[in-house]
């Protein structure tokens, strides 16, 4: 059965941090919000009644249903599953999903710079805002770091958005179209939330889906799903990066020192703090999503010699008795374990895996290529 939507305002699901940001953009311009949440709290209704914005709990699909009915368009948490009741129901009633990412340029024309990948994201994204601060541009992060950008264009000092780019927030995009975009790498993940990695790829390729010819596109030279999708985004300029693929890529390491088109060689890779391979190309990632927007090779060598890395990314966190031990417990996905202990092992020492989690849906064989490299692991 198909009900027509009537209905007005902003119908708000899921009213954690993005839910409440998008409502609080909303209700300061004057706009109606209605929220919803299937595991209500005081803190939350506490949350609402501040905002003045009726927060409920549907009791059943149906009740849901009429809410559905009564806006003009859903905004639904980050990382609500594909299968949750409101989805269909939107859809049934022509009612429009839209993500945080619409609302925040609907209401703010300023630049943006996306970064997304199943790996390195919030690394890369920090890094290129780094990278764009010691250059002279005032650059704020936003997106997947608890800061949504609906909330982060509150400040009027901005020159730049710098966006953690997640497959939640790009899979229900009407439109998105930074200035410049990088794409690290896909591997399985999510598949919790998402339908199939199909789905997933086909999130993470919204990223350059509506680039125009004065935008940027950044994807990794090593990664082929990442390539296919690059040779036909619109963006007029797609560069690669790499730090191991050589001659033929766009920013790389080239005698021991990252190159960049129109920059030519502009750190040493011996001044760097950090020097792992995944490491180079992070660097590479942030210094080329970041020059389209005033980024400057000064200012990408000052920032890649400050930076030491984030805390719990293959950080060495002690050196004793002839032992490293790295914390690595951001290493989600069997793809970021195989790639960090492949970085640890390639010294020559034995290694030794602690590993533990949730599946989050993924198939854990692939961990299977570390046998040779690894002596023990122990499962937590």
């Amino acid at each position: 059965m198909t009900v027509s939507s009537t209905g007005s305002g902003t119908l708000v699901v899921g009213f954690g941090v993005t839910g409440q940001a998008v409502a609080a953009a909303l209700v300061r311009r004057g706009l109606p919000v209605v929220a919803v949440d299937d595991r209500s709290s005081d803190a939350l209704r506490a949350a609402a009644a501040e905002m003045g914005v009726v927060l409920h709990e549907p009791d059943g699909t149906a009740a849901l249903g009429d809410l559905v009915v009564a806006a003009a368009e859903v905004h639904p948490a980050p990382g609500l599953a594909h299968h949750h009741p409101v989805f269909a129901l939107a859809a049934a009633a022509g009612v429009p999903v839209r993500s945080e990412l619409d609302l925040a340029a609907r209401f703010d024309t300023r630049p943006i710079v996306a970064v997304t990948g199943t790996d390195g994201k919030t690394t890369v994204t920090v890094l290129a805002a780094a990278v764009l601060e010691a250059s002279g541009v005032r650059a704020v992060v936003a997106g997947n770091n608890d800061v949504p950008l609906v909330r982060a264009i509150d400040d009027a000092a901005a020159e730049v958005f710098v966006v953690e780019a997640s497959s939640f927030r790009l899979e229900r995009t009407e439109r998105f179209t930074p200035a410049a975009a990088c794409w690290l790498n896909l591997a399985p993940d999510h598949l919790d939330v998402h339908a199939d990695l199909v789905a997933y790829e086909a999130a993470k390729a919204r990223i350059w889906r509506d680039l125009g010819p004065e935008a940027t596109a950044v994807g990794n030279a090593e990664d082929p799903i990442v390539v296919r999708h690059l040779a036909s985004a619109g963006a007029g300029t797609r560069w690669t990066f790499s730090a191991t693929a050589g001659a033929g890529t766009d920013w790389r390491v080239e005698r021991e020192h990252l190159v960049g088109p129109g920059w030519g060689a502009f750190v040493p890779v011996a001044d760097l703090p950090r020097q792992f391979d995944h490491d180079l190309a992070n660097t590479l990632a942030a210094a080329a999503v970041a020059a389209p927007v005033g980024a400057t090779a000064a200012g990408a060598a000052t920032a890649a010699r400050a930076f030491r890395g984030l805390p719990h990314r293959l950080a060495l966190v002690a050196d004793a008795g002839g032992v490293r031990w790295y914390d690595d417990s951001k290493a989600t996905t069997p793809n970021a374990t195989v790639n960090d202990v492949a970085a640890v092992a390639a010294v020559g020492r034995p290694v030794v895996l602690v590993a533990g989690g949730r599946s989050k849906g993924v198939d854990l064989a692939t961990l299977g290529v570390l046998a040779p490299a690894v002596r023990a692991v122990v499962a937590i």
